[in-house]
């Protein structure tokens, strides 16, 4: 993605840990029409992995410089959700929960955190035959932390969960929960 910036070290740093694990050399990008820092993610990008797409954002952290030094990038951490890949294009409802939960992020001034649960109250799919009516939220089991110029920041997966599981997380742990989802934890809305 070509931005008018001259300082991209952040949005360098994030393709660099993403370029790590997976070695997709066209991913799909997004704009959001979001002036970076503002109202929230800047951008998102799709990778090609293997069956699955790799959704990123851009934008909760710093991306084109920032005024002062500081140990922590922006919020300190970008999303990341697995889709499965069925197509050409990832499921448009993926991308719209991810720019809606960076606009959570800015609209809250409430930074995410591994170990939060999230019940938006409905499908995460936007289709009311899911199962999948709540979200979970863990550090990305493949993306490297980011330690950049910038500061410090880490992948923070989103994963979307049943009703039942989110009760399970209430009563024990959201990682005790997570555990018993495959690895990658991708989130399948036919399961």
């Amino acid at each position: 993605m070509s931005t008018t910036h001259e300082d991209t070290r952040g949005w360098d740093a994030i393709e660099a840990a993403v370029a790590r694990v997976v070695a997709d050399p066209s991913p799909l990008h997004w704009g959001t029409g979001t002036v970076p820092g503002q109202t929230g993610i800047y951008g998102l990008s799709a990778y090609r992995a293997d069956g699955h797409w790799l959704l990123v954002t851009f934008g909760l952290t710093d991306l084109f410089g920032q005024d002062a030094d500081a140990e922590v990038s922006g919020w300190g951490f970008e999303l990341t959700m697995r889709v499965p890949r069925t197509g050409e294009q990832p499921p448009t409802w993926a991308l719209n929960l991810l720019d809606k939960l960076g606009q959570y992020v800015f609209g809250s001034e409430q930074p995410l955190a591994a170990g939060h649960r999230m019940d938006p109250g409905g499908p995460i799919t936007g289709e009311p035959g899911s199962r999948l009516t709540a979200l979970a939220f863990t550090e990305d089991p493949r993306l490297p932390r980011i330690e950049s110029a910038l500061g410090r920041a880490i992948f923070l997966t989103v994963v979307g969960i049943t009703a039942e599981e989110l009760v399970l997380m209430k009563a024990t742990s959201t990682d005790e929960v997570l555990a018993t989802l495959p690895p990658l934890l991708v989130t399948d809305p036919a399961r």
